[in-house]
């Protein structure tokens, strides 16, 4: 017991103590399982077919890319909660409609999350993320930058391709786009104009990004 004693005194006069007890109060206090429980259970019920690209499967890419960033990040566990739940949320606004789907994101996100114990602050942090990622991507904090770069972490990976040909799918779906080379005239340009904002995909996803963009140059000219 006087070790009980002496942990409090000392979490209480430490800052450091004391804001690691205040911080790990806040993250047991919403229920984060919940949520994403909710979340991915909504979007796997009523995301559009036509959806190729931002289905559940980019949803959870988007989640594993933003964590493992923040493994490369000073971030304390109530920041890593928040960018979690920032990424599985970011594209949910699909489910109600295409055309501003992160102000959507948003409206899903202040509805739910109180229910799962999430704060005002937390949930306007959470709704930061989700409106930074609107492209043209305008970042501000460290948590928003990293699920920014999450959110287009593929630009710079081995699967380029891949998942690019299921986001011209979708396109073409929506009618946003007829022609594969009407499809890389698009590519090219986003990818002259995109910008990582962290430094792991900086030093991680930048060189193959730019390599792509050579090889869309060289297809342009053919």
């Amino acid at each position: 017991e006087l070790t009980n004693d002496i942990d409090l005194i000392w979490r209480n006069i430490d800052p450091l103590l004391k804001n690691m007890h205040l911080e790990a109060t806040v993250c047991e206090l919403a229920d984060v399982a919940g949520a994403e429980n909710f979340i991915i259970n909504l979007q796997e019920a009523e995301l559009p077919a036509y959806l190729h690209y931002h289905n559940i499967d980019h949803v959870r890419d988007v989640t594993e890319a933003a964590m493992r960033n923040a493994n490369e990040s000073e971030l304390k566990d109530e920041e890593r909660m928040l960018l979690r739940t920032a990424a599985l949320y970011h594209d949910s606004g699909f489910t109600i409609s295409s055309r501003n789907h992160e102000e959507h994101g948003c409206t899903i996100a202040r509805e739910s999350l109180p229910r799962f114990g999430y704060s005002t602050e937390q949930i306007d942090a959470i709704c930061s993320m989700i409106m930074a990622t609107k492209v043209p991507q305008t970042p501000k904090t460290k948590l928003e930058k990293i699920l920014c770069d999450a959110d287009l972490d593929y630009l710079g990976r081995e699967d380029f391709y891949d998942v690019g040909r299921r986001l011209y799918a979708e396109m073409q779906e929506r009618g946003l786009v007829e022609t594969e080379r009407e499809w890389n005239l698009i590519q090219k340009t986003f990818l002259e104009n995109h910008r990582y904002h962290t430094v792991w995909a900086q030093q991680h996803r930048e060189i193959k990004k730019q390599e792509y963009l050579q090889e869309i140059y060289q297809k342009l000219k053919r």
